[in-house]
């Protein structure tokens, strides 16, 4: 069971969104909390697997809260996946480099919403390509002489940035290919190597660059111009 706690200041869409969790199978909300303070004191006492943050809350925000949660948990540490009325909400890079796994429309359909925490629990991150690019153009605008992606193989002919010289040319390939959206198996397919080892590379490089999600090392990938958006 993933056990989930729901967070939003607005009592009907929190009752809605827990009600629409707890009937849904494999998971389970353990607890509520209408503002940012009762987040951090509900994520201690019920451990929750999953967060769904409120970004937009009076008091203390969901930013402020998630990392007042992930600086007191526990290991593993809770997944947090952020609610934002408004996809490029200005919170919502501050809450990705404060530890945040992806975040989530309020206008996501049952089912989206669903996947979408089985997906978090599972270790992977919420948003989609063109939605992580949206998001870097808006607040990580690309560097200028960094070359567009499409030449093939993606920039594969030049040296990585001096931010990511501790990574082997395989951990580069793979954090390349995470930041362009492409999941594990994808990866593995594309690479002809086992997703085991996919994972082991994302995890090497996580740890050597002290990142604590697969959604930071999205962000650094687009911030250090190992990849830019497109169009870019």
């Amino acid at each position: 069971m993933t056990r989930v706690l729901v967070v939003d200041d607005q009592f009907l869409i929190r009752a809605g969104l827990a009600a629409l969790l707890q009937a849904a199978p494999g998971i389970e909300v353990v607890g509520e909390a209408g503002d940012g303070e009762e987040a951090v004191e509900r994520a201690a006492l019920t451990a929750p697997d999953v967060i769904l943050m409120d970004i937009r809350m009076p008091g203390i925000s969901g930013v402020v809260a998630t990392e007042r949660i992930l600086a007191a948990a526990a290991d593993p540490p809770p997944r947090i996946l952020v609610l934002t009325t408004f996809d490029l909400d200005e919170y919502v890079y501050t809450a990705l480099r404060a530890g945040a796994s992806g975040f989530l429309l309020k206008d996501a359909g049952p089912d989206r919403l669903i996947a979408a925490v089985h997906a978090v629990a599972g270790g992977d991150t919420l948003f989609a390509p063109s939605v992580t690019r949206r998001l870097i153009e808006a607040y990580a605008p690309p560097r200028p002489g960094v070359p567009r992606p499409g030449v093939p193989p993606a920039g594969a002919d030049r040296a990585p940035p001096a931010e990511l010289a501790a990574l082997t040319a395989r951990e580069v390939e793979v954090l390349r290919l995470i930041a362009r959206g492409l999941s594990n198996p994808e990866i593995a397919d594309l690479l002809f190597i086992s997703e085991a080892t996919v994972k082991t590379h994302l995890n090497r490089t996580m740890a050597k660059l002290g990142l604590g999600s697969r959604a930071q090392a999205v962000v650094l990938a687009y911030e250090t111009g190992l990849v830019t958006p497109r169009g870019a």
